[in-house]
């Protein structure tokens, strides 16, 4: 069983790939001996991931700018992938954007269409993009990392429950539409203690030891587990799941 998480030989993108949950599923893919294209809107971070990892694993990675809310930006990463490695393996969908916002009628028109794009939009188009090239081919696998705003948001993160929850959605169509070659899951993380919680206040901190059954935030390695197995030939006859990982924070979708 060890040997179905091998990911030797392939080849995966992982977009908001440069920090956060991102980096540990870049990480994560290169030591189990995949070839990583680091996707983010710095490519600064980008490179400098790509170049860490080649360093510690031997292994050719790419760092690519990409603001997936555009598509022009989601086209050019399809072909830098495939121009730099012949082939996509494995897609991470996991660039979001949360911002903030005073009142739900201060919410502007572009900060409301920034928020689906980035988390909604951008999964669609790469989904369709880089999952007809891996049905055209060997196969493939597509991971969406989506949040539990998705099934139990709160009274500030509206417009990014909305769009979390088109993603699940999503993920549950694609996986019918690019059958049976590729696979298609998603994530659904609560919250985990990644650079963003650096930002959060103490109060909000103290308050998941009451909020979370377990007690904590997750660690970002903790993503690990299930980004593999999800990746892997372990979940061969896993498709069209959202698996929630947040420490038991929500009771699991209906």
């Amino acid at each position: 069983m060890v040997d179905a998480f091998d990911l030797s030989g392939k080849v995966a993108v992982v977009t908001g790939g440069s920090r956060g949950l991102g980096r540990e599923m870049c990480l994560a893919y290169a030591r189990h001996g995949a070839r990583v294209v680091v996707a983010s809107r710095k490519l600064e971070a980008c490179q400098a991931l790509a170049k860490e990892i080649a360093a510690e694993t031997g292994l050719e990675a790419l760092g690519v700018a990409c603001h997936v809310g555009r598509w022009e930006d989601c086209d050019a990463l399809v072909k830098a992938s495939y121009e730099a490695f012949g082939q996509v393996d494995i897609l991470v969908n996991n660039a979001g954007m949360s911002p903030l916002y005073p009142s739900l009628g201060e919410v502007s028109e572009e900060l409301y269409d920034k928020v689906l794009s980035v988390n909604l939009k951008g999964p669609f188009r790469l989904s369709a993009l880089f999952g007809e090239r891996m049905l055209a081919g060997a196969g493939g696998s597509i991971l969406n990392v989506s949040s539990i705003a998705a099934v139990s948001p709160s009274a500030r993160e509206v417009p990014y429950g909305a769009a979390k929850a088109g993603l699940n959605n999503l993920t549950i169509s694609l996986a019918r539409s690019l059958a049976p070659k590729v696979r298609v899951n998603c994530i659904m993380p609560g919250s985990f203690m990644t650079d963003i919680s650096k930002a959060w206040s103490p109060a909000m901190i103290e308050g998941l030891a009451k909020m979370v059954p377990l007690g904590r935030g997750g660690g970002p390695s903790e993503i690990v587990g299930a980004a593999l197995y999800l990746a892997s030939d372990a979940a061969s006859y896993t498709t069209g799941a959202v698996i929630k990982i947040d420490g038991g924070a929500v009771a699991p979708p209906a």
